[in-house]
C-alpha cells in the first residue's frame, strides 16, 4: 500500500509497531489475526479515501490491536479469568431494525441480567491500577464522549441511543479478533466483503469468550445477557463455544428493517467513505439477507428448544407479554423485582422518545419487490405480515 497525501499508511507492520508502542507491550496474544487485518487495511484503502475516514480508520485499528495487547497482558497476570464459567447466557439475534435493541434495553433491567454496556465494549481490559470494586474513570470519559456525539449528531442518535450505560452490540468485542463484522460498514467493500462469508469464525467466538470472562471477573452477574445480528452470521460457533445458550430471535417486515439499516449505514458512512445511496441499499439487503439464511440453515440442524421467536409487532403491543413468553421458554426466574423493572422501564421507554427517525426504501435503489423477492422464504416462514 502507498503512503497517502495526508502521511497515513494502512499497512500492518506500521499499525502493529503503532499499537506496541501506544500499549507499551508486544504480546498479542494466542490466535492469527494477522490475514483478518490485512484484508481490513486493504478494505480501509480502498474505500476510505477521504482524509477524515482515513484517519478515523487508522485510530480504530490501532486502538483493537492496542486493547488485545492490553487484554493479553492481564490474562497473564490474572489466569484466573480464564476459569470463569459463562453459563446459560440469553442471546438476542435476527436482522438488525427488528426491534432487538428496545427488546434488549428492556430485559437488561432484569438485576439478574448482566448486560454488556458500550463502554464495556470500548474498554474490556482491566485498568492497571484500579482497587477492586473502584469505579472505573474510563467509563466517564466514554458518557462524555456520547454526549458531545448525541449533540452533533442528533439524526443518528433517532436511530440509535447510545450512552456510556446502555446496553450494546457484542459484535463490538468481535472487531478484537480483527476478523468480525466491525461496525457493520466494512463487510459490503471488497476485498472484505469476499474474505468474511468464507471463514470459520470459531477462534473469534473463542477470544470473544474470553473477553467476556475478563468483564465478568471485573463486574460480575448471575447471567449474561447479549445482542448482535451478527451472531446470524455464526450460529453454530455460538452454540459450540456456550453449549447452553438461549437464542431469542426477532422478526419483523423486511422491508421496513432494509430501510432503516440502510440509512444507518449511510450515518455509519457519513464523511468516510464516498457511495451512493443507490450503490448501497443493495449491498446491505445481500448482507443481512444472506446472513439470515446462514443462520436459519444452521437452526434447522440446531435443538429447537434453544430458540424462541419474537415478532415486533407483538413487542410493541405486549412487551410483558413478549417477556413473560421468553421467561417461560427458558425457565428463567420472573422476580417481583424483574417485573418491577420492566414495567417501569416500559412506562418510561416510550417509542421515538429520541424522535422519529425517518426512511423510505426508495431511497436506498430497492423497491418492496426487490426486498419481498430477496427475504420470500423468510417472509413465508415466519408468517411476517406486510
Amino acid at each position: 500500500m502507498s503512503e497517502n497525501s495526508d502521511g497515513i499508511r494502512l499497512e500492518s507492520e506500521v499499525v502493529l509497531e503503532e499499537a506496541r508502542k501506544q500499549a507499551g507491550l508486544s504480546d498479542f496474544g494466542p490466535g492469527d489475526f494477522h490475514d483478518a487485518l490485512d484484508v481490513l487495511l486493504r478494505t480501509y484503502e480502498a474505500h476510505h479515501t477521504s482524509e477524515k475516514g482515513r484517519k478515523k480508520a487508522y485510530r480504530r485499528v490501532i486502538g483493537l490491536l492496542a486493547t488485545r495487547l492490553r487484554v493479553q497482558e492481564a490474562l497473564c497476570k490474572f489466569p484466573e479469568i480464564k476459569e470463569r464459567p459463562i453459563e446459560r447466557p440469553v442471546v438476542l439475534t435476527g436482522l438488525p431494525r427488528s426491534g432487538t435493541s428496545a427488546l434488549f434495553n428492556l430485559l437488561g433491567t432484569d438485576p439478574a441480567a448482566r448486560a454488556l454496556l458500550l463502554w464495556e465494549t470500548q474498554f474490556p481490559d482491566p485498568m492497571e491500577g484500579l482497587p477492586s470494586g473502584a469505579p472505573d474513570p474510563r467509563r466517564n470519559a466514554i458518557e462524555a464522549y456520547y454526549k458531545k456525539a448525541r449533540e452533533t449528531n442528533p439524526e443518528f442518535t433517532k436511530v440509535h441511543f447510545a450512552s456510556a450505560d446502555t446496553p450494546e452490540e457484542c459484535v463490538l468485542l468481535h472487531a478484537y479478533s480483527l476478523g468480525g463484522v466491525h461496525i457493520g460498514t466494512e463487510p459490503l467493500f471488497e476485498p472484505y466483503r469476499s474474505w468474511y462469508p468464507k471463514q470459520d469464525l470459531h477462534d473469534l467466538y473463542d477470544y470473544y469468550r474470553t473477553l467476556l470472562q475478563m468483564l465478568d471477573w471485573q463486574r460480575p452477574g448471575d447471567r449474561w445477557l447479549l445482542k448482535t445480528p451478527a451472531h446470524m452470521w455464526a450460529i453454530d460457533c455460538l452454540i459450540d463455544t456456550f453449549p447452553d445458550v438461549s437464542i431469542v430471535w426477532s422478526h419483523r417486515d423486511p422491508r421496513v428493517c432494509m430501510a432503516s439499516m440502510c440509512s444507518m449505514t449511510h450515518l455509519l458512512m457519513d464523511g468516510q467513505v464516498e457511495m451512493s445511496k443507490e450503490e448501497l441499499g443493495p449491498l446491505v439487503m445481500d448482507f443481512y439477507a444472506t446472513s439470515l439464511e446462514r443462520g436459519l440453515a444452521v437452526r434447522d440442524r440446531s435443538n429447537p428448544a434453544r430458540f424462541i421467536d419474537v415478532r415486533h409487532d407483538d413487542f410493541v403491543t405486549d412487551s410483558m407479554g413478549v417477556v413473560e413468553g421468553i421467561y417461560d421458554h427458558f425457565d428463567l426466574p420472573l422476580t417481583r423485582a424483574a417485573r418491577e423493572a420492566f414495567e417501569g422501564h416500559v412506562a418510561m421507554n416510550q417509542k421515538d422518545r429520541h424522535g422519529q427517525h425517518e426512511y423510505q426504501l426508495d431511497d436506498w435503489g430497492l423497491t418492496n419487490e426487490d426486498v419481498i423477492s430477496r427475504f420470500g422464504l423468510y417472509i413465508e416462514r415466519f408468517e411476517i405480515n406486510l
